[in-house]
């Protein structure tokens, strides 16, 4: 791997982020490869120019950002037909993903995980036209992701979310989503408060709230929350960090394929954190289309 294209969210994380790439990238060209960098500046940004690197001779994509970077990296990598191994530096609020692989973050480690080329295909899901490294979600505060400004999340780092969850819970009130699920492994008409299809365990910050998920497995993991009282639903809320949840007779966890989900109310869905249409839609696992670096 000779050739790399360091995509960069500016806006993700703060001044440490930027010297941490500067001190990757003089050991890279020091090591004698080829280092080119790309600031994005709008949506999809990281997407075409991730497609572009694909249609050239690029060995490797360094994506430092948060979940929302990563996301749009990885549907270029589809999109653009070349399975480029890709460098995750988490530089986001929650950076879910890379918690869960437990990927460097200090200049000296990433260099190290780069040098090695150590690299691991996972699965990616698709809705639609988009893809999720991670997870798509909706429903109960699923929202507050794409609400919170950027100038927010870069002063106030996580925080930023539960001040705007807090916001939210009066505005929303509980209210339960009449919802039909259709899989091979589960079909039912329920009312329900949340819904999460996720590809990892770490959701939101929360690393056990997919006990059972394997990014390489090539399975979606289903999590419902269905219509219970303000109790209950602190209980499940609270046996989320023991990952015990699942277990509650309101919660409904399976792994799957593919999944479709009808409603009738108007329902947007969540995708890493950013906004991914609404509801129905049909959510389906690709296996092993993306290819990351790890330690």
């Amino acid at each position: 791997m000779k050739k790399v294209k360091i995509i960069l969210n500016p806006s993700s994380g703060r001044q440490i982020i930027q010297r941490r790439i500067d001190a990757i990238c003089k050991q890279l060209i020091d090591d004698g490869y080829t280092v080119s960098k790309f600031l994005t500046k709008e949506k999809n940004d990281a997407m075409y120019e991730t497609i572009k690197c694909c249609s050239e001779d690029w060995d490797l994509i360094v994506a430092c950002g948060g979940d929302g970077t990563v996301n749009e990296v990885a549907k270029g990598i589809v999109l653009g037909g070349r399975k480029i191994p890709v460098a995750i530096l988490a530089a986001g609020t929650v950076n879910d993903f890379a918690n869960y692989l437990d990927l460097p973050r200090t200049s000296g480690e990433f260099y190290e995980m780069i040098r090695n080329g150590n690299t691991l295909d996972v699965d990616l899901g698709r809705i639609k036209d988009e893809y999720f490294v991670n997870v798509a979600a909706s429903g109960l505060l699923t929202n507050v992701g794409y609400q919170v400004l950027p100038e927010t999340k870069a002063i106030l780092g996580r925080m930023a979310y539960y001040i705007e969850g807090i916001k939210e819970i009066p505005k929303q009130k509980f209210k339960p989503i009449s919802v039909k699920f259709e899989s091979k492994e589960y079909t039912s008409t329920e009312d329900m408060l949340l819904f999460l299809i996720s590809n990892s365990s770490s959701i939101g910050g929360f690393k056990k709230l997919a006990p059972k998920a394997n990014v390489s497995d090539g399975l979606l993991d289903s999590i419902i929350i269905k219509k219970c009282d303000v109790q209950d639903l602190m209980s499940i809320f609270i046996n989320i960090f023991s990952g015990e949840h699942i277990h509650h007779p309101s919660v409904e966890y399976f792994k799957t394929e593919k999944i479709t989900i009808y409603t009738e109310d108007d329902v947007p869905i969540d995708i890493d954190g950013e906004y991914g249409g609404k509801l129905p839609a049909t959510f389906e696992v690709v296996p092993n289309s993306f290819r990351i670096l790890v330690r």
